[in-house]
Parts: C-alpha cells; sequence; structure tokens
C-alpha cells in the first residue's frame, strides 16, 4: 500500500507486496542501465559521472527506501550480466555505495519532505564520504577508497542538479 508521507509534496514508502514497488524498481534499475550505456560513450565515463547511482537516487527520494533498495541492488547486477560492466570485482563496492544511497536519499526525503539543492548535496556528500571509507577499508587502500572524489566530482555534481531538477518534476506529479 502506498502512503503518502508529506502533505506538501507527493513522497510515497512503497511496500515490497505491492506490484508499484517493482514496477517502479525496474523503470528505474532500466534508467541505470542506460545513463551507464550513454556515459560509456566518454572515454572514463563511468568513473566520472557516476551513473549508476542517479536513478537509485530519484527512486530512493520519491518512492521510499524498499523501491531505493531494489534499484541500488539491482542495477549493477543487471548492468554486468548485460555488459560486463562494471567489473565483478567493483560490484561489492558499487553495491555498498548504492545501498547508502538509497538510504540516505529515502531518509531525506522523509526527513525534510521537500527538495532542494542542499539537502541533495548532503545525501550525496553522506552515502559518498561513508561510502569511500569503507571502500577503503574493503580495499585496504586508501587511493581505492577517495577514487570517486578524485574522479567523480562531475557524477556528483550531476545527481544532485540533475537530481533535483528530475525530482522537482517528479514530486509535481
Amino acid at each position: 500500500m502506498a502512503k503518502a508521507i508529506a502533505s506538501s509534496v507527493r513522497l510515497y514508502q512503497l511496500d515490497f507486496s505491492s506490484m508499484r514497488t517493482w514496477l517502479m524498481a525496474a523503470l528505474f534499475v532500466i534508467g541505470n542501465i542506460a545513463l551507464p550505456q550513454l556515459c560509456h560513450l566518454v572515454p572514463n565515463g563511468g568513473l566520472v559521472f557516476l551513473p549508476i547511482y542517479f536513478f537509485t537516487l530519484i527512486g530512493a527520494y520519491k518512492y521510499g527506501w524498499k523501491v531505493g533498495l531494489l534499484t541500488a541492488v539491482l542495477s549493477p547486477l543487471v548492468n554486468c550480466a548485460l555488459f560486463g560492466m562494471p567489473a565483478v570485482a567493483s560490484l561489492p563496492a558499487i553495491e555498498m555505495k548504492g545501498i547508502l544511497l538509497a538510504l540516505a536519499a529515502s531518509y531525506a526525503a522523509a526527513r525534510f519532505s521537500r527538495v532542494n539543492l542542499l539537502i541533495l548535496v548532503g545525501v550525496v556528500l553522506s552515502y559518498q564520504v561513508a561510502g569511500c571509507v569503507l571502500e577503503g577499508l574493503y580495499h585496504s587502500s586508501f587511493a581505492a577508497g577517495i577514487q570517486d572524489f578524485r574522479l567523480g566530482v562531475p557524477g556528483m555534481l550531476l545527481q544532485v542538479v540533475g537530481g533535483y531538477v528530475v525530482l522537482r518534476y517528479l514530486l509535481k506529479k
């Protein structure tokens, strides 16, 4: 059952038993398949634009942690199975960051019941900082941990600005 959690904007917390949860997650996974394919047309596009996270942010913010979690977990697995990207070796870090993003975005949506650039900066920085620490520990490498901050700043900006534009549009629906 979908429950609106804010009166000023339409945010939802969908249940796993709801067909809408699975449909929305499938649509966001498709987005997380298409966007990386476009970004990979640019050399190092995946590392620079971090496209696998974009629709996870949107899904989790608008539809809650369950849609976000499904999108975060399934997107890298489907992309890897279909296209070999991301590489199997990088799946644990990408899955971990996607899960952190889904939780951060859904928490921010529930907590603030609105979207603005500052909230999205907080969401992106929170999952990236926590993810970088965990990735560094996982790989026992500080360099591996901060890779997204060395290369992925354009992707973080895309998540904040692009996410804001898309969410403002969707929140009116």
